[in-house]
C-alpha cells in the first residue's frame, strides 16, 4: 500500500478516505491554498505523512498539529496542540498549528469551545492521539531498523536505538508509519514527565493578530460576493407586517431587497437553536456602507405578534416553552420579580429542619440581590460568510458550537449535513452569544435565495438589540445564627425572567456545611432571548451569595475567610447530605492560598480589601481585591486570584484568561446592564451601554496556580462570578454600603444615609 504523502498545492482541499490496513481517518490539507511566506517556505517540507487527523509530519521532521476547537481568544489554538505535542514527544520549535474546520466524524466531536470544557474534554483524546502517533513511528523504526520496538526511545522528534546506536527524525520515518495499523491502548506520560504541557508557549497566532493579518469572517472576500444586511423588529414581541423598500432599492449599489423566514414553524429546535426573529428583512448590495445606508431607508410597519408555544430539545429532554404576548419592560419585570419571590417556589433541595431551625436562631439574616439583562456586545458583531448551491453548502463565520446548528441548516436548506461544510473563523469574542448560531442560518437562506456567495454583517446595533442576553435575576437569602454564632440554618430563593439561575446549583456550598438547609427556584416566562453568558447563572449567584456570606460572617463578628473555612471544615469532617457537587478541601485549599499570597489581614490606610470564593465548571476559585476611592469612583489597585484547576496546561495562557476574566467581571459588575421599554433595547450602541475602561481595569493582578496532577478542568469561566462579590465587599469597607443591586456604579452615585457621612 502507498504511502499517505501530499505535494502542497495552492487550494486546500478536502480528503475522505481511510488507510488501509487499519489506518485512522484522514482530515483536510491543512495548508490552505495562499502562497506562503519566505520564512514559511523554507520550514515547509515537499511531502507530507497524516498520521491521523491531528497529526500530519514532514519528510523533514516538521509536524503540523491541527486545533479542533473553535478560538476566540482563550488561545485553545495554542494550548490544544500542546497536549498532541507532549505525547508525540516533539520539540515545539518544529510546530505549525492549524486551525481545523468542522468535521465531527474525524474529531470525535470534540470541536465545540463553550462551559470551560475544552481542556477537560480533550485531555486525554489528543493526548492519546499523539501517543498513538509516536508509537506508530516508532513501530516503524523498529520494522526499518529490525528491532524490538521496545528498544526504542523517542526525544524532541528524534527515535533512537541505543543498542545499535541508529537514530532518525520523524521525517524519515513517517512515510512507513502512516502505513501502519493503529495500534490500541498506548500508555501516556506521567504527569511529571511532562516537557511542553505546563511551560509557557506563545500565542501561535500572535503575530498574525498584532500584525494586522486577515483572520476573522469580516476580512473575508470571494469573487462575486455580496454583502448583506437584515433588519428585525425594533421590539421584542413585534413582527414585520408590512415594507416599502421603494427608497432602498433606488439607492447606488443595491442589488436586492426581500423578506425571509429563517426557520419554518413546525421545526422541532434543539437548545441552541434560540433566535429572537425568524422573519426578516433583507437588503443586498455591492458594500457594507451602501447597504447600511439602504437599511437605514427601509419603511417597515410592525404588528404585535401572539402568544406562542414551542418545543425543545433540551439536555434533559423535550421541553415545551411558553413565549408570552406583549411589549415588556424593565420596570415591570422588577414589580413581577417582586411578586413572584413572595409565592411558594420549586423545592430543589431540604436537608434538617430548616423553618423550626429559623425559628430557635439567636440571630437572623435576610438578603435580596439583583441583577439586569446583560449584552454579551463581543468586539466581532455577528456575521457570516455563505455560498449554497444545489448540491452544497459553504459556510466560514464565528460559531462556538458547529454541532448544535448543523440540525437547523440541514433542515432549512433541505439538504443532508455531509453536504454543509462550515469553516471555522477565529472569532473576535464569544462569551457564550456565538455558541448560538442563527447568523449561519440567515447567511444560507439569503445565500440560497440569491444563488450567489454573500456575507452576512450585523452592525454594532444589530448585534446589541436582537438579543441574546444573560437573563435578569433576583435571590433571597436567609441566615440564622445560634447564640454561638455558628450558622445553623441557611435559605436561598432564586428566580428570574425568563429562567431561575439556581438551575442545577443547589448542591453547591453552603449545602453540606449546615444542618438546615432549604433551596426553591421560580421563573416568569419571557419573549426576550437570553442565553448562555460567561459561567451561566454562577455570573450572578457567585456573586450574590458570596456578598451575602460576607455580610453573615460580619454579623457572626468574625473575619471573612476564617468563617468560610469553618463551614469547609464541617463538610469536610462531617458533611450533610450526600449529593454535594465539591470538594471541600479544594474548596478550602484556593481560599488558603489566596489569603498567604494577598498577606490577608488588616488594609494599610486608605485600602479596602475585599474577598469571594466560588467552586463552578469544576474549578475552585477565591479572589481578593484591594480599591481605594478617589471621590466617589473605585480604583482597583490589586487583584490576588487562587485557582484550582487541575494541570495547567499553558501557564501564561491560563493567566491571561483569568485576569481578562477579572476586568470582564469588574466592568460587568460595576456598569453591565440592558434595560427594556415596551419590548425596545434601550442600548444598542457603547455610548449607552457602558463597559469598562482601559484606566478602570486593575493596576495589577495576581492569578496563583494550585499545583497538583488533576486532570484539568474549566478555565475560561470560573475567576469571573467571584470577582463581583470580591467588588462589593470592598465597596462596602469603603464606603458602607451593601451592594444588592447591579450595577453597582449607580449605587456609588447615589448619596450615602446620613448616618454614614
Amino acid at each position: 500500500m502507498k504511502p499517505t504523502n501530499k505535494t502542497i498545492n495552492r487550494r486546500s482541499f478536502l480528503k475522505v478516505s481511510a488507510l488501509a490496513g487499519g489506518g485512522m481517518m484522514l482530515s483536510f490539507s491543512w495548508l490552505a491554498g495562499c502562497k506562503p511566506s519566505p520564512e514559511e517556505t523554507l520550514s515547509l517540507p515537499k511531502e507530507w505523512f497524516e498520521l491521523n487527523s491531528y497529526i500530519k509530519i514532514g519528510d523533514n521532521g516538521v509536524v503540523t498539529l491541527m486545533a479542533p476547537n473553535p478560538e476566540f481568544g482563550q488561545n485553545v489554538k495554542t494550548s490544544l496542540p500542546m497536549m498532541l505535542a507532549e505525547e508525540l514527544d516533539i520539540d515545539w520549535k518544529n510546530v505549525i498549528v492549524k486551525q481545523a474546520d468542522f468535521f465531527p466524524q474525524h474529531f470525535d466531536r470534540l470541536q465545540f469551545t463553550g462551559g470551560s470544557t475544552a481542556m477537560s474534554r480533550a485531555w486525554k483524546p489528543l493526548r492519546t492521539a499523539g501517543a498513538t502517533a509516536r508509537q506508530m513511528l516508532v513501530d516503524a523504526a523498529g520494522q526499518t531498523w529490525k528491532v524490538p520496538a521496545t528498544e526504542i526511545t523517542t526525544e524532541g522528534g528524534v527515535l533512537h536505538h541505543k543498542g545499535s546506536g541508529k537514530s532518525a527524525g520523524y521525517g524519515e520515518m513517517a512515510s512507513i508509519a502512516a502505513k501502519l495499523p493503529v495500534p490500541k491502548d498506548v500508555p501516556l506520560k506521567k504527569v511529571g514527565d511532562f516537557k511542553v504541557i505546563g511551560n509557557s508557549k506563545r500565542n501561535v497566532e500572535g503575530l498574525n493578530i498584532v500584525t494586522g493579518k486577515p483572520l476573522f469572517t469580516l476580512d473575508y472576500k470571494e469573487p462575486g460576493m455580496l454583502i448583506a444586511m437584515i433588519a428585525h423588529p425594533r421590539a421584542f414581541g413585534l413582527k414585520v407586517r408590512s415594507v416599502d423598500d421603494s427608497a432602498a432599492r433606488s439607492m447606488p449599489g443595491i442589488t436586492d431587497v426581500f423578506t425571509i423566514k429563517t426557520l419554518d414553524d413546525k421545526y422541532e429546535r434543539n437548545g441552541f437553536d434560540t433566535t429572537s426573529y425568524t422573519d426578516l428583512v433583507v437588503v443586498v448590495g455591492k458594500s457594507t456602507w451602501e447597504v447600511m445606508n439602504a437599511k437605514k431607508a427601509l419603511k417597515i410597519e410592525w404588528e404585535k405578534t401572539p402568544e406562542t408555544n414551542m418545543v425543545v430539545q433540551g439536555w434533559g429532554g423535550k421541553e415545551t416553552v411558553n413565549i408570552p404576548a406583549g411589549l415588556e419592560s424593565t420596570d415591570k419585570h422588577k414589580a413581577m420579580m417582586a411578586e413572584m419571590a413572595k409565592r411558594p417556589a420549586k423545592l430543589l433541595r431540604k436537608d434538617g429542619d430548616p423553618e423550626g431551625a429559623f425559628k430557635k436562631a439567636a440571630k437572623v439574616i435576610e438578603r435580596t440581590y439583583t441583577a439586569p439583562f446583560l449584552a454579551h456586545n463581543t468586539m466581532e458583531p455577528r456575521n457570516c460568510f455563505a455560498h449554497v448551491t444545489a448540491d452544497k453548502a459553504d459556510l466560514y463565520g464565528p460559531i462556538q458550537a458547529p454541532e448544535f446548528i448543523m440540525q437547523a441548516l440541514s433542515a432549512r436548506l433541505g439538504m443532508p449535513r455531509e453536504k454543509i461544510q462550515i469553516r471555522l473563523a477565529r472569532m473576535g469574542g464569544g462569551f457564550g452569544q456565538r455558541a448560538y448560531g442563527h447568523h449561519l442560518v440567515e447567511a444560507v437562506v439569503i445565500s440560497q435565495k440569491l444563488n450567489a456567495p454573500v456575507k452576512l454583517v450585523y452592525s454594532r446595533e444589530d448585534d446589541m438589540t436582537a438579543g441574546i442576553y444573560r437573563p435578569t435575576y433576583t435571590v433571597t437569602y436567609k441566615a440564622g445564627l445560634d447564640e454561638n454564632n455558628n450558622l445553623i440554618a441557611y435559605s436561598i430563593k432564586a428566580g428570574g425572567i425568563p429562567e431561575s439561575p439556581l438551575g442545577f446549583s443547589q448542591n453547591r456550598f453552603p449545602a453540606g456545611a449546615v444542618d438546615n438547609y432549604l433551596a426553591e427556584e421560580w421563573k416568569i416566562d419571557s419573549n426576550i432571548t437570553i442565553g448562555a453568558f460567561r459561567a451561566p447563572r454562577s455570573n450572578f449567584l457567585g456573586g450574590a451569595e458570596q456578598s451575602f456570606m460576607d455580610e453573615v460572617a460580619e454579623l457572626a463578628g468574625k473575619d471573612p475567610i476564617e468563617f468560610r473555612l469553618e463551614l469547609f471544615d464541617r463538610a469536610i469532617k462531617n458533611p450533610v447530605g450526600k449529593d454535594n457537587d465539591y470538594d471541600a478541601e479544594r474548596y478550602a485549599g484556593v481560599l488558603k492560598l489566596v489569603k498567604e499570597k494577598s498577606n490577608w489581614g488588616p488594609a494599610k490606610s486608605g485600602v479596602h480589601r475585599g474577598v469571594a470564593a466560588y467552586f463552578c465548571h469544576n474549578t475552585y476559585v477565591a479572589e481578593v481585591i484591594d480599591l481605594t476611592m478617589k471621590g466617589e469612583k473605585p480604583v482597583v489597585e490589586k487583584v490576588y486570584a487562587a485557582v484550582d484547576c487541575g494541570v495547567v496546561i499553558n501557564p501564561d495562557a491560563a493567566a491571561n484568561m483569568g485576569e481578562g476574566a477579572i476586568v470582564d467581571g469588574i466592568g460587568n459588575a460595576l456598569f453591565g446592564e440592558m434595560t427594556f421599554q415596551d419590548g425596545v433595547p434601550q442600548k444598542n450602541n457603547f455610548n449607552t451601554y457602558r463597559m469598562i475602561r482601559h484606566s478602570e481595569a486593575p493596576k495589577s493582578i495576581e492569578v496563583h496556580f494550585v499545583k497538583n496532577e488533576k486532570d484539568p478542568t474549566g478555565l475560561g469561566e470560573p475567576l469571573f462570578p467571584p470577582i463581583f462579590a470580591a467588588l462589593g465587599n470592598a465597596l462596602h469597607k469603603a464606603t458602607g454600603k451593601r451592594f444588592y443591586e447591579q450595577p453597582f456604579q449607580k449605587q456609588l452615585e447615589t448619596p450615602r444615609p446620613a448616618t454614614q457621612m
